[in-house]
């Protein structure tokens, strides 16, 4: 279906500008909030060596041109999260990041192409501050757009109720799955019991499905739907083999230290307890690029840069969310378009 009109249309800006000039107000609130709890704002270069090593992030492809001529490749970030690991490696204790972050084969009411991600991170701080980090942001970015609730699509949340933890066992065993009983203690996985388990729960399961195939089946359709209805709800605890970039609980080695936050059912933020072993690092980089090329036929290199940085990073927890989405469920938007000052040019989907 064809728009009325484009974006910039008079009439259709019109029509767009409150939800537009919300997003300022919640922007502007949430930089006060951080300067406040002396968070330093930092810039991430937007061009990087690697993008990002997670196997379905999909990135755009450039080059630079030396002095010499050679033509070298780079790539669009799809996260500053490498450029702000390094910064606290580099010193940095508490910095926060409003950054153009960039996403190939991405596009619909959720997502777009080039969006803006909030990230924020804490040197020697529990991940489960973030949390309640996020409870905060929450709560001043309605009250920063003037509402009382969060919407979208005909659900609702409350941004200043108590947010709910959930693990992701707990979640599983809510649609009868035994997660934990397929991931050992190494963190491997057992795929045939996994399978079979989701059989039983009524869902499709392919031969060549993998245990990951599986897990994001089941988290898509059983699970993220219903997460975040009435209040935020932080999904928390995830299989180790599903944390590539989060180091693994100390209390039970299964699990990592990574949680998202939902809300109205859309997901708008990921956490980690950070890992800070590059060797480890490297290791799990590489069976993501693995991942990749098994599925999309292509491989991002690994930043050597970044791993150095990490060998002597502090111990942190940091945190990605989208901003476009927040300001969607503060304003009620549909559609991630409606809250972007300047969609990319084509039209919806």
């Amino acid at each position: 279906m064809t728009d009325p009109s484009p974006w910039w249309h008079p009439d259709r800006h019109a029509d767009r500008r409150p939800a537009l000039m919300a997003r300022n107000r919640i922007t502007a609130a949430l930089r006060g909030h951080f300067s406040k709890r002396d968070f330093v704002e930092v810039e991430a270069v937007c061009l990087q060596v690697s993008p990002g090593n997670e196997a379905h992030l999909s990135a755009f492809a450039t080059e630079i041109l030396g002095a010499d001529g050679v033509s070298r490749p780079l790539y669009l970030h799809t996260s500053p999260e490498f450029a702000c690991k390094t910064l606290l490696a580099a010193g940095e204790h508490r910095i926060v990041s409003f950054s153009r972050v960039f996403r190939n084969r991405e596009r619909g009411p959720l997502h777009h192409p080039e969006f803006t991600m909030l990230e924020w991170y804490r040197a020697g701080e529990d991940y489960t501050q973030l949390m309640r980090d996020c409870a905060e942001v929450l709560a001043l970015s309605a009250e920063a757009a003037g509402t009382r609730v969060l919407t979208h699509r005909g659900r609702e949340a409350d941004p200043f109720a108590p947010v709910r933890r959930l693990t992701l066992a707990e979640a599983f065993s809510e649609v009868g799955i035994d997660l934990l009983a397929t991931v050992a203690a190494d963190g491997t996985t057992d795929r045939d019991a996994f399978a079979a388990s989701v059989a039983r729960a009524g869902l499709r399961v392919a031969e060549d499905d993998t245990w990951a195939d599986l897990f994001s089946r089941v988290l898509v359709a059983r699970i993220e739907p219903s997460l975040g209805l009435g209040r935020p709800t932080v999904l928390c605890e995830y299989p180790v083999s599903e944390a590539a970039l989060a180091r693994p609980s100390p209390s039970d080695p299964r699990v990592a230290e990574r949680f998202e936050l939902y809300a109205c059912g859309v997901e708008l933020a990921n956490a980690f307890g950070e890992l800070t072993d590059p060797a480890e690092q490297r290791r799990r980089f590489t069976l993501e690029m693995n991942e990749k090329e098994r599925v999309y036929g292509e491989r991002y290199p690994i930043d050597e840069a970044f791993l150095e940085a990490l060998a002597i990073m502090p111990e942190a927890s940091g945190i990605a969310l989208g901003l476009d989405r927040l300001v969607m469920l503060c304003v009620g938007a549909r559609h991630i378009e409606d809250v972007l000052w300047t969609p990319v040019t084509g039209g919806r989907p």
